[in-house]
């Protein structure tokens, strides 16, 4: 029961579309019909709110982690078993036609409360890849299958696994941007200031 439980609880915090909410709050409309119609934070972004897009990310972030936290009171099977639903629910949230956002900022608070030094690499991974070709896309993938790498030199064998599953699960999410990435017609993001 407790695995149930706290399966039911990472999909409905991840199921939350904070990127929707917020854009609709703001008076934006339905981030869904811009962009890439996706949910989080690089789409939010799209619509010029670095504000909102910033917000965004953080309680996608913030939603993964609490998950973990609150299930880990049950034990880590149980934490483990919120950790993959939380990103489910994110990705495939039942509210919006099981169509939602990437994971990457869902697994990105995952990944802190399960094993913050991964977490911390593959943000850094992230980070350097953006700035060096501006593509938030490659810049996740390069990221998971970092976190998915460093994972088992830091974690136990079922943590490194649940890791390399989010990995996998990012990975084949982003499989139109990787489409347009070979194509050369991937968008690109802005990190200035403004």
């Amino acid at each position: 029961m407790t695995l149930l439980a706290a399966a039911v609880l990472g999909y409905l915090l991840g199921s939350i579309p904070f990127g929707l909410l917020l854009t609709r709050l703001a008076g934006l409309g339905d981030i869904r019909r811009i962009g890439s119609g996706n949910i989080g934070a690089t789409n939010v972004l799209r619509t010029g709110s670095k504000g909102l897009a910033a917000l965004t990310l953080l309680l996608d972030l913030a939603k993964g982690w609490a998950a973990v936290v609150i299930a880990r009171g049950w034990g880590e099977d149980a934490a483990l078993v919120a950790a993959g639903c939380v990103i489910i629910g994110h990705v495939f949230p039942v509210w919006l036609g099981w169509r939602g956002g990437k994971g990457v900022a869902t697994a990105l608070g995952v990944i802190i409360a399960l094993a913050w030094p991964v977490a911390l690499a593959a943000a850094l991974v992230w980070l350097a890849t953006a700035l060096l070709f501006h593509y938030a896309s490659l810049a996740a993938l390069v990221a998971a299958a970092a976190g998915a790498v460093l994972a088992p030199l830091v974690v136990d064998g079922r943590t490194a696994l649940m890791i390399a599953g989010i990995a996998l699960l990012i990975i084949l999410r982003h499989h139109p941007n990787i489409r347009r990435l070979i194509a050369g017609t991937e968008s690109r993001i802005s990190l200035d200031k403004g």
